[in-house]
């Protein structure tokens, strides 16, 4: 079986996914033009609020992929993951993009998607 939450239908998206003992997370994104750790943890703490939605933590979080403006802020990232996931770390890839999103290069650095485990 599979369930949707947070279908927008203008853009044709879902925001999450559940299918089977898997959680799919798309397009966790925070305090866009502030400091990279601020969206980092903006990022983090949208991805907390809709994963509790569906009774998860983001310590049931196994995959990440991480998108960054600027991939050489990797090194915050991974302070804010040591705050935030109490050793529970997921595996990632991190991307340097350059995003569609206003505000050019003081708006959005930094994007999370993710894969929790829910079974």
């Amino acid at each position: 079986m599979i369930e949707r939450y947070e279908v927008n239908e203008e853009w044709a998206h879902t925001g999450i996914i559940k299918a089977g003992d898997f959680c799919f997370l798309s397009y966790c994104v925070g305090n866009v033009g502030g400091t990279i750790e601020q969206q980092i943890n903006g990022a983090f703490d949208e991805m907390e609020k809709r994963l509790a939605k569906i009774g998860l933590t983001l310590e049931h979080v196994v995959q990440m992929d991480c998108l960054f403006r600027d991939v050489w802020n990797i090194p915050v990232m991974e302070k804010v993951i040591k705050e935030r996931f109490n050793g529970k770390y997921p595996v990632r890839k991190s991307i340097q993009t350059n995003f569609a999103h206003t505000g050019g290069e003081s708006g959005l650095l930094f994007q999370a998607d993710a894969v929790a485990y829910c079974g």
